[in-house]
């Protein structure tokens, strides 16, 4: 029995190890601030590109706030892709003064095929970049000015922090706020600051005509902005990150939103991880180490399960009596500890906010109850469901 309980332990540490070691890094290094863009901005006409399913009840309250960003910047304009709605987004967008165009293939449903479809229409005409805001998000007024600073000063590619806007709305969200500090706002930092692509985050992130021309955007998993950024990886292009501007989404408050999101992110994830993982290994052990870091990345797993994990691990460590086992699963808990402080400090949060970290448990015992739903989100051919974001 004391032999199987010391496999499965180091079984779990060697689960943990890597992603460990990786979020070891990115907590230091996001824990300083990326160098500000030097150079130009880009000129140029920008799309703000706002891919929407179903989304009349709240399409207008974007489309009005990217309006007024738009209008700032003075040389932009706001598209509104209707992805296969069967509802007034269209109209509701075009009437808030939206540009919109229309898609419907309903063999060919997701953001990806949206995205896709609104890129090719809009690479026809002069547009020098394009924007892409969520449909449930608002965006700092500083917005455009950043991506055009970024993308003039040498980024193909720039990814803005993605942040909650409804984080007082529930402990649900608060904890979401918490996370994406953490995910969306840290992790990102700290990619940059060690020379690597900050990553797509799939809202508020903008990109350059030319790399679309160069990676057409053919990414249609439920994560589409993951295999984006892979194939952009492959092509040689780093994302840069714009850390002195924001865009903000709603997250959804009631267990049924929450479970519909975290299943689509988190399946979309082990499917990535079990495609690509094994091409990335050959790539590295061929000499590309700039395939090192999605891997880990990768290789990471959600922070609950890798908490779950740990948790284990110290538990069979301490039945197993004081020994290296213990010592390193206490230490893995330290650090995502330590994660947990850093994120929340560079993401600009109050420290009472650390209060919900008593929902923990309770957090983690959801996270072992959407397992079954992660997986079968996993496959590719998942369709686009618009998250349930309310109190229903």
């Amino acid at each position: 029995m004391e032999q199987l309980l010391a496999l499965t332990l180091w079984l779990l540490l060697a689960l943990t190890l890597p992603g460990g070691l990786y979020l070891l890094v990115l907590t230091l290094a996001g824990a300083l601030r990326p160098a500000a863009p030097a150079g130009p901005p880009l000129t140029g006409r920008l799309a703000i590109v706002v891919p929407a399913h179903n989304e009349a009840d709240g399409i207008a309250r974007t489309v009005l706030n990217l309006r007024t960003v738009a209008e700032q910047d003075g040389a932009a304009d706001v598209v509104v892709i209707a992805d296969n709605c069967d509802d007034g987004t269209a109209p509701a967008a075009g009437a808030a003064g939206a540009r919109v165009l229309e898609r419907r293939d309903p063999e060919r449903r997701g953001k990806g095929y949206a995205l896709d479809f609104a890129f090719r229409t809009l690479l026809a005409e002069d547009y020098a970049g394009f924007a892409v805001i969520d449909a449930d998000t608002l965006a700092d007024a500083n917005f455009l000015s950043s991506v055009r600073r970024h993308l003039g000063s040498g980024s193909q590619v720039v990814q803005a922090r993605y942040t909650v806007l409804n984080g007082s709305a529930s402990p649900r969200t608060a904890l979401a706020e918490l996370a994406l500090a953490a995910f969306n706002v840290l992790r990102p930092r700290g990619r940059v600051r060690m020379g690597w692509s900050a990553g797509i985050l799939g809202n508020g992130f903008a990109l350059r005509r030319t790399a679309l021309e160069q990676v057409p955007y053919t990414a249609t998993s439920v994560v589409e902005d993951l295999e984006y950024h892979l194939q952009l990886i492959d092509a040689g292009i780093r994302v840069g990150f714009a850390d002195d501007t924001t865009v903000r989404g709603d997250m959804p408050s009631a267990a049924r939103g929450a479970d519909t999101q975290r299943a689509r992110w988190e399946g979309g994830r082990l499917r990535m991880l079990r495609e690509h993982s094994p091409a990335l290994a050959g790539l590295i052990l061929s000499g590309r180490l700039r395939y090192l870091e999605p891997l880990a990345d990768l290789l990471l797993l959600p922070l609950g399960y890798h908490v779950i994990a740990l948790l284990a691990a110290t538990l069979l460590g301490a039945a197993l009596g004081a020994g290296p086992g213990l010592v390193l699963a206490a230490t893995g808990l330290a650090v995502v500890a330590t994660h947990v402080l850093v994120a929340l400090r560079v993401g600009g949060l109050p420290w009472r906010r650390l209060l919900i970290l008593a929902r923990v448990p309770a957090y983690l015992l959801w996270k072992l109850r959407m397992v079954g739903a992660i997986a079968t989100t996993a496959r590719r051919n998942s369709a686009w469901v618009r998250t349930t974001r309310g109190g229903d």
